[in-house]
């Protein structure tokens, strides 16, 4: 399986280019006009070019539109699936970043199968490593974070821990941004302290900077404005 990082093609760079692998993958690949064996100078494309990169997982990504007219689940969208480096990529470059969305708006990236919510059966148990960003942050850092916190997830950065992961959540607030990656057990405390790490030292956040993680039963149940770590890095 290629991984998002590894992967020689990247469908479409974050700059917003195209590359040429991805307009091979998007195309009818040419038939020849003949049988005959290619001529001097002809250039015959090498497979790799088009052909897809398949990710590990099949994963989905939601869109959490804040309508208070509607109530939480109509306001939860399916946007698109995707198995390939490619199709990931296609799909990254031709939706809003985080930064753009309106408050109290969402996206949510789980494996296929898992819905983003606690009460999904994946979910239940679990729990979440969490991030808050100040105002500042919206227009710094957001949408890196976010993109990175993408790559981890469909690029299976955690190593065998990635198999405890669900998904990842970012949270559009007035009083400051969120991102989460959810875990499927809040006792597996060594999977989790791996996810936190790595995902620490992916951010690039510095030493002194803390991120917790809080299980969502604690969270679901909460009687203040703030829920208990459990764990943090």
């Amino acid at each position: 399986m290629a991984s998002v990082a590894a992967a020689p093609c990247d469908a479409e760079a974050p700059n917003g280019q195209i590359s040429s692998t991805v307009k091979m993958a998007t195309s009818e690949p040419k038939t020849a006009e003949t049988e005959d064996q290619p001529t001097e100078g002809q250039v015959v494309a090498n497979p790799e070019q088009y052909i897809k990169h398949p990710l590990q997982n099949r994963w989905a990504l939601w869109y959490f539109k804040n309508d208070k007219s509607k109530s939480w689940t109509e306001n939860l969208r399916l946007i698109s699936k995707f198995d390939t480096v490619e199709d990931f990529w296609a799909l990254y470059n031709h939706i809003q970043q985080p930064s753009k969305l309106g408050f109290g708006c969402d996206y949510c990236l789980f494996k296929d199968g898992i819905k983003p919510m606690w009460e999904d059966d994946r979910n239940k148990l679990g729990g979440r490593w969490l991030m808050t960003l100040n105002k500042q942050q919206r227009h710094n850092d957001l949408d890196r974070y976010w993109m990175e916190t993408l790559l981890c997830l469909v690029g299976e950065s955690f190593d065998e821990a990635s198999e405890d992961v669900c998904g990842a959540v970012v949270n559009v607030r007035p009083k400051g941004d969120k991102i989460a990656i959810w875990t499927s057990n809040c006792q597996n405390r060594d999977a989790i302290m791996t996810i936190g790490q790595l995902y620490k030292e992916r951010l690039n956040l510095p030493m002194k900077a803390m991120i917790g993680y809080q299980s969502h039963d604690d969270t679901s149940s909460k009687s203040g404005s703030t829920t208990k770590n459990m764990y943090s890095v």
